[in-house]
C-alpha cells in the first residue's frame, strides 16, 4: 500500500524555503513561555518568498522580518486545517517546555542544597558548613541534581567512618564505598571532595601536593599501621587479662599515664568495667591536664582519656569501647574556634557528652583570664549555640590548662563520691 500523497498545503508547508520558519517557531514554542511573535532571519531571496506566499503578503517581508504567531496560525489552519504547533511538531519534532524544565531544575538544586545542609554529618559538625557552601558554588556534577547527590552521599558516607581504622586507602574505600577499592584515588572527583572538607574541619589549606593530601588521609586516620595512632590513658583499671585491660591497670596503679595503640584497642581481649555505679571517665583536650591530674591524685586517680588535639581513631575507638562497656563519657577542651570543632567532632564520633563546656562555663572562665588571644574561625557548638555567640563577645580563647583547678576539682569530687579508695575509684 503506497502512502498518501500529501495535501496541497501540506506541501506548501514543507517547503525547503520555510524550514528555518518552522525550526525558529519550535524553538519559541518550546520555551514554555507565552509567544505572540517571532523574529526570523537574516533570510535569504527565496525564503522570503516562501514566507510572503505563506502568508499573503503583497510584497516581501524585511530579512530579518517579525512575524506575528496569530497571522501565522491563521496562514496555517487556513492551508492544512492544523495548528501550529501541530505543524512544528510533525516536521521538527517534539515541542519541549524548557521553563518547566528549568523550574524543575531549579528546585532540584534547591532539594539537593537544602539535603546537604540539614544532612547529619553537615549539623553534627558545623565547620563543614563552610565546605557545604563551596559545594554549591561549585554547582553541579554535570548539571544534574541527581549525579551531584550521589557524589554528595558517598562523600558523607567516607566522612562519617573517620578517623578511619589505621587502613590504607584501598582498604579504607572498599569498607565504605561499597567494594570500590579505587574510589579514593588521587585525583577521582570524590577524593578531591573530602579532603576539601577535610580541609575545612580542621581548618587548613586544602592540599595541592601529593604528599599533602597524603598527610591529610593520615592525619583522619587512613595509614598503613595500627601502631602510629596512640591514646593516652590515666587511672582506668578495667578488669581481665586482655593486654588493653593489663597495661591500664598496670599504669594506673603506678600512678602514671598508659600510651594505647590503636592494635591493642582493636583486640582488648578481656575488657570489663564495673557495672554498678556505672563508671565515669573523663576525657580531656590536652595531655597536661592528665600529667595535672596524675600529679594530683597519683594512683588514686579518677579514669581519664586524652585526645591530644584531635581525636584519631585510637581515641574514638577507646571511648566507643569504654561505652560499650557501660562507662558513661564526659568531654572538655580549649575554648577556641578549634577546641568547639573537635568537641563537636567528637560528641558525634562517640557517646560522650560535654563537661564544663557551655556559655556559662565559658564566662566563668574568661571573666577568671580576660586577656588571652584571639577564638580564631568560630563555628557552631551543637550542643550549646550561645557558646560560640559568647565566645564572638568577648573575643577570647580559653586553653583548658587554665581552667584545670576547676576541672580538678570536679574529678575530686568524683573521687569523694565514690570513696576516694583506689578499688572504688577505678570504676569512675
Amino acid at each position: 500500500m503506497t502512502p498518501a500523497e500529501p495535501a496541497p498545503g501540506e506541501r506548501t508547508l514543507s517547503r525547503p524555503e520555510l524550514r528555518s520558519l518552522w525550526h525558529t517557531v519550535h524553538g519559541r514554542l518550546s520555551s514554555g513561555r507565552p509567544v505572540s511573535r517571532v523574529r526570523l532571519g537574516p533570510l535569504d531571496e527565496a525564503q522570503r518568498e516562501a514566507l510572503a506566499d505563506l502568508l499573503g503578503l503583497d510584497r516581501l517581508p524585511d530579512p530579518r522580518p517579525s512575524v506575528s504567531l496569530a497571522r501565522l496560525e491563521e496562514a496555517v489552519t487556513e492551508l492544512s486545517g492544523a495548528s501550529v504547533r501541530e505543524i512544528v511538531t510533525e516536521l521538527i519534532g517534539p515541542l519541549d517546555d524548557r521553563a518547566a524544565a528549568r523550574r524543575r531544575s531549579d528546585d532540584g538544586r534547591a532539594e539537593l542544597w537544602a539535603w546537604l545542609d540539614a544532612h547529619a554529618t553537615v549539623r553534627a559538625q558545623p565547620a563543614l558548613a563552610r565546605w557545604a557552601a563551596s559545594c554549591r558554588v561549585a554547582g553541579l556534577v554535570g548539571g544534574s541534581p541527581d549525579l551531584t547527590r550521589r557524589l554528595l552521599a558517598d562523600a558523607l558516607a567516607v566522612l562519617a567512618e573517620l578517623p578511619a581504622r589505621a587502613e590504607p586507602l584501598p582498604v579504607f574505600a572498599a569498607r565504605v564505598l561499597k567494594g570500590d577499592s579505587h574510589a579514593l584515588d588521587d585525583g577521582t572527583r570524590l577524593s578531591a571532595l573530602v579532603l576539601r572538607a577535610l580541609a575545612a574541619l580542621y581548618d587548613t589549606v586544602a592540599p595541592e601536593s601529593a604528599a599533602d593530601r597524603r598527610a591529610l588521609w593520615s592525619r583522619a586516620g587512613v595509614a598503613d599501621d595500627d601502631l602510629s595512632a596512640t591514646v593516652l590513658v590515666g587511672g582506668l583499671r578495667p578488669a581481665g587479662e586482655g593486654p588493653l585491660a593489663r597495661v591500664a591497670r598496670v599504669c594506673a596503679e603506678a600512678g602514671q599515664a598508659a600510651s594505647v595503640t590503636l592494635a591493642q584497642v582493636r583486640s582488648p581481649g578481656e575488657f570489663a568495667l564495673a557495672p554498678d555505679p556505672a563508671p565515669v571517665v573523663h576525657a580531656v583536650e590536652n595531655p597536661s591536664i592528665l600529667a595535672l591530674a596524675l600529679r594530683r591524685f597519683g594512683p588514686d586517680c579518677p579514669p581519664l582519656v586524652c585526645t591530644s588535639g584531635w581525636p584519631n581513631s585510637a581515641a574514638v575507638l577507646l571511648l566507643r569501647l569504654l561505652a560499650r562497656r557501660g562507662a558513661v563519657l564526659r568531654y572538655h577542651g580549649d575554648f577556641d574556634g578549634e577546641g568547639v570543632r573537635i568537641a563537636a567532632f567528637l560528641l558525634d564520633r562517640t557517646p560522650a557528652r560535654p563537661w564544663r563546656m557551655t556559655a556559662s562555663d565559658y564566662r566563668a572562665a574568661v571573666a577568671r583570664t580576660p586577656h588571652g588571644p584571639g577564638p580564631g574561625r568560630l563555628t557552631e557548638a551543637p550542643w550549646d549555640p550561645e557558646l560560640t555567640r559568647a565566645m564572638h563577645q568577648h573575643g577570647t580563647a580559653v586553653v583548658e590548662e587554665l581552667v584545670a583547678d576547676v576541672l580538678l576539682a570536679d574529678l575530686a569530687e568524683a573521687m569523694g563520691r565514690s570513696g576516694g579508695a583506689p578499688e572504688r575509684c577505678r570504676h569512675g
